[in-house]
């Protein structure tokens, strides 16, 4: 399904994304070809997967104002809320945490809020029954006929949007691998690639909740099960937004190794997970691994994982 003629002339994305072949001896002793699927630069404001889930579910609100879910550092949140600003509509931000609502913005909410975007912030109680009916009936009380769209921007539409990057891989590689916040990446993707390709997630947060949510999000995509797809999840190191000594470093060397600036919420834990699957020989030789970059590093600096929340 294609992105939304109207979306495209305004926002001009570069889509395909490109593919670019990067040499690491870690996977090349094994064999295998690593390749950076760059979907960073599809549009510096809605870039990677943000533009992929979002075109269609633009199209679907029609100009209407677009509420949406979000944490205090959310992308979901920024992309939407620059959507917002270069395409015209209004937009409402429900943001995790009503603490947040009597301190100074941080970085992330002030670039939504200088977008246009109106900030409602909710308690966590309220946060986690976002999708209840008695949670959706008070926001459509408070704010109108609204066009919702869930955290992440995860639903049918993103899913459906997402089977564009599969198809661009198709012929490309033999593995095509993603960090996955809420799943509707991987979901598309998989339904996306060609018979003989298969998808990887890698979970960014713990909980063990996306294996069922991949499967919900391909049934209303798709009617059922589509495409070949696993999950790996011991690489969430603590959580979301959490790090460790050993994954910065890491993050810090592939930078060096190859100029890339590793965005750290979902990039680096992804390039490690990949990293460490070639080492333990998860890859047969003669695999060619595509990782999916998502964003740069414009995110704060992530909390070691022996600090609690």
């Amino acid at each position: 399904m294609n992105s939304p003629p109207r979306l495209d002339a305004l926002l001009r994305p570069r889509v395909p994304s490109p593919l670019r072949e990067v040499h690491d001896e870690r996977f090349a002793r094994h064999g295998v070809r690593l390749f950076l699927k760059r979907d960073d630069l599809i549009h510096p404001d809605l870039p990677g997967n943000k533009w992929r889930k979002l075109a269609l579910n633009l199209e679907a609100a029609a100009g209407r104002t677009v509420l949406t879910f979000g944490g205090a550092y959310s992308n979901h949140l920024r992309a939407t809320a620059a959507a917002g600003r270069l395409l015209g509509f209004p937009t409402v931000g429900v943001v995790r945490g009503d603490e947040l609502a009597h301190r100074p913005l941080n970085p992330s909410l002030a670039r939504c809020a200088a977008d246009g975007m109106r900030l409602h912030f909710v308690d966590r109680t309220t946060y986690r029954a976002k999708a209840s009916s008695e949670v959706l009936e008070g926001l459509l009380s408070l704010f109108g006929d609204v066009e919702v769209i869930p955290e992440g921007g995860s639903n049918a539409l993103a899913a459906q949007g997402c089977t564009a990057l599969g198809r661009e891989l198709a012929g490309a590689c033999d593995v095509a691998a993603v960090a996955c916040g809420t799943g509707g990446t991987l979901a598309g993707l998989a339904a996306g690639l060609s018979p003989g390709q298969r998808a990887l997630g890698v979970p960014v947060l713990r909980g063990g909740f996306l294996g069922p949510a991949v499967e919900r999000l391909q049934r209303e995509a798709f009617g059922g099960p589509s495409g070949n797809w696993s999950l790996d999840e011991r690489f969430a190191f603590g959580g979301y937004a959490r790090s460790t000594p050993e994954l910065e470093a890491f993050a810090a060397d592939f930078e060096d190794r190859h100029g890339l600036p590793v965005e750290r919420v979902y990039v680096a834990k992804l390039l490690f997970a990949l990293t460490a699957l070639a080492e333990e020989g998860a890859f047969a030789p003669g695999t060619r691994v595509s990782a999916l970059i998502t964003g740069t590093p414009d995110a704060p600096p992530l909390q070691d994982s022996s600090v609690s929340r």
